[in-house]
């Protein structure tokens, strides 16, 4: 790798060569940009650690290292990261920017959302706060603070390219609520804080797209706090389950009209797991899921938003197309394990 260093002539090179000085008048908009950025780097870089974590390879019986960032939201050492950084861990060590390193404790994560917590013990530990992402605006600032092919403490800065994006987990089920930023991100920036100008983390960085210039993603506070709070509470979220394979489709244009469905798709079930809430509600191989608790069902995302926490355990009234018509189960979710 090569790197190209430009050469910056000071005033006085203009001045001694008898050039006349070029007056900038975006000159005190972009002092004011900096320092913003500087601003928010020493208020949040404290708060920030660097995450090494070995990993079983149990192809090759070694201890892969793997790296990723997470930040500090607890002054008895709660700290935020993703889970795919920590998932697999055997051992995770968290560096802080003052030197210090921990050894953390996996406390719970959510492949789901991508968002895991893990814990550390220390004194005098600095912390950031999350901010209010439903107030986001597209364009305004966005800082990165992360660790990025080892480099530690590295900062990248941009604006809020889009919100309300959804990407889609290693689990299947998609993340609604993330944040499309073109604050530069690359491996090792996981976990890391997606940070406002005022120092509040906005969101979680977790995902670019590769090759492409300027596509990254980071999971909104609202959703990370809400994910957070369920982890050190509860150790983990709950959600519901009705033990099927499935798959979207698109429904016939005459099922529509002659059945009165509300939308295009449904979920076709592949396969009934044995003994479990959808074959107890006598759900079949082939049934076609079009509603929920009176909520249409177009897809399969669709389907893992209505199995939240509140449907385990709760029977609810399921509609399917079998046979070319609809039949009414009844069901009750369980908890996803």
């Amino acid at each position: 790798m090569s790197l190209q260093f430009l050469a910056n002539e000071g005033p006085s090179a203009s001045a001694s060569s008898g050039a006349i000085p070029v007056f900038q008048p975006d000159a005190h908009l972009l002092d004011a940009y900096s320092q913003t950025v500087i601003g928010v780097t020493r208020k949040v870089r404290d708060a920030v650690a660097h995450l090494k974590v070995q990993k079983q390879e149990k192809n090759e019986g070694r201890d892969p290292a793997g790296t990723g960032s997470g930040f500090l939201i607890s002054t008895d050492g709660y700290l935020v990261t993703n889970s795919h950084v920590i998932s697999g861990a055997q051992k995770i060590e968290a560096t802080l920017q003052d030197g210090r390193s921990f050894t953390a404790r996996l406390i719970g994560d959510d492949p789901s959302t991508d968002i895991a917590v893990v814990k550390i013990d220390g004194d005098n530990l600095s912390t950031v706060g999350f901010g209010e992402s439903n107030k986001l605006q597209v364009g305004q600032i966005a800082i990165a603070i992360g660790n990025p092919y080892g480099f530690q403490y590295s900062v990248t800065a941009g604006v809020v390219s889009a919100l309300g994006r959804t990407l889609r987990t290693q689990t299947g089920r998609l993340i609604d609520d993330v944040i499309q930023t073109d604050a530069a991100l690359n491996p090792g920036n996981s976990g890391g804080p997606l940070v406002d100008s005022h120092g509040n983390v906005i969101g979680v960085n977790t995902a670019v797209i590769l090759p492409a210039q300027g596509l990254c993603f980071a999971v909104a506070s609202n959703l990370a706090r809400w994910v957070v709070g369920k982890i050190i509470l509860e150790g983990k979220v709950r959600r519901g389950y009705l033990g099927i394979s499935a798959q979207t489709i698109q429904l016939p244009p005459k099922w529509l009209s002659n059945l009165q469905l509300t939308t295009s798709g449904g979920i076709q079930i592949i396969n009934v797991e044995p003994e479990g809430p959808a074959a107890q509600s006598g759900m079949q191989n082939g049934d076609i899921l079009v509603q929920f608790n009176g909520k249409p069902l177009g897809s399969i995302d669709d389907l893992h938003k209505v199995l939240d926490e509140k449907s385990i355990g709760v029977d609810a009234a399921i509609w399917v197309v079998r046979n070319g018509g609809l039949k009414n189960l009844k069901v009750q979710p369980g908890e996803l394990k």
